[in-house]
């Protein structure tokens, strides 16, 4: 029986780039967790300006509902003119029979997205630093351009299933060189729906594209390539809130329903090589007045 390495946990070096063994980890594994990245001070003033937002423009948002489940979105002309806003999606379950919110907007959404890191201050002083620059570089990125940020906040008790996905699916380049950037705003735990993953698997390739169609809709299409993952590789990423797990687009993850009374807040990513080609029918399209640029 093979025995499976626990995900690599590192700290960045004093300069902020990363160790040479923590490096190799993340080429071989596919995901790397970096102790202590941000503050707690820092996560919280976080969690404040999201619930602001939340408060700002889940008026607007028409119950537009999230759901790796079911990702053709309620209101797909909603869901893509974030890629340059800032828009709010409810969980599945926030809703009663009647279609009315069953809860206060607060404790209703699933997450903000998808450009919080270029529109408003506050995620950009937390989405833009010489330090992530310097893990970027480490991880071979020179020249890193974010393309979108997720608040996500997987409410107490009806935090919604994330099924196992690759976020390669939903963004990508040719050749591949999405990385995620997933910090943990508070402790993330099996109780309340931490991340799972699966090391090593994200190089078996990308097992599904969510891309743009010829008629302008938004449609899932499998790879020719049949990739069949091994759950029994599937390991718990529980951590504490400032952590960064930093992972390939291609790294298989998930997290379970949130049944808990405890929230289990995270702030994600996406960066990709401005070396590397950008399809167009990527789903995620940035205008021209506002191009995606770097961690600094």
């Amino acid at each position: 029986m093979e025995y499976i390495l626990p995900v690599h946990r590192c700290t960045t070096l004093p300069s902020g780039a990363l160790p040479a063994d923590a490096i190799e980890a993340f080429h071989r594994d596919g995901v790397l967790i970096i102790e202590n990245f941000k503050t707690r001070g820092e996560c919280e003033a976080l969690r404040a300006r999201a619930n602001a937002l939340v408060l700002e423009y889940g008026p607007r948002a028409a119950g537009t509902i999230f759901s790796t489940k079911n990702p053709q979105h309620t209101d797909s002309d909603y869901f893509m003119r974030s890629a340059c806003g800032i828009g709010v999606f409810f969980e599945e379950e926030a809703f009663d029979a009647d279609g009315r919110l069953a809860y206060p907007l607060p404790l209703a959404v699933n997450k903000l997205g998808h450009a919080m890191h270029d529109l408003d201050p506050v995620f950009s002083a937390f989405s833009k630093s010489a330090a992530l620059q310097a893990v970027s570089a480490s991880l071979g990125v020179a020249d890193p351009r974010v393309m979108q940020s997720m608040y996500i906040f997987k409410q107490p008790g009806i935090g919604g299933e994330v099924v196992c996905h690759q976020d390669s699916t939903y963004l990508y380049t040719e050749p591949m060189s999405v990385i995620g950037y997933w910090f943990a705003i508070d402790d993330a735990h099996t109780g309340n729906g931490c991340l799972g993953g699966l090391s090593g698997e994200h190089c078996k390739g990308l097992k599904s594209l969510f891309r743009r169609q010829c008629d302008g809709q938004l449609a899932t299409e499998t790879s020719d390539a049949r990739v069949e993952w091994d759950m029994s590789k599937l390991e718990w990423l529980e951590v504490p809130a400032g952590t960064l797990i930093v992972f390939s687009g291609c790294f298989p993850h998930l997290s379970h329903a949130n049944r808990s009374t405890q929230a289990r807040h995270a702030y994600t990513l996406h960066a990709v090589d401005g070396a590397c080609a950008y399809p167009a029918d990527n789903w995620l399209q940035r205008s021209a007045d506002k191009p995606a640029t770097g961690f600094m």
